[in-house]
């Protein structure tokens, strides 16, 4: 590779690696915000919806 070369892939390398922290932001802040709204319903809830959802949806059993 020529001189241009390298120079042009150490911007991309570094407009890339100044860049991404600051589009990673958003992604990392709605998955917070998931786990906060998950964290607020207890355990025993989430496995009755579980079970409930099962339940309501579990495929028709065939009599032959």
């Amino acid at each position: 590779m020529n001189r241009t070369a390298h120079w042009l892939l150490l911007i991309a390398f570094l407009i890339a690696v100044g860049l991404f922290p600051a589009a990673l932001a958003p992604v990392t802040l709605a998955v917070a915000g998931a786990a906060a709204v998950l964290a607020t319903v207890p355990g025993p809830v989430w496995v009755a919806v579980g079970v409930i959802a099962w339940l309501k949806h579990k495929p028709a059993t065939t009599t032959a």
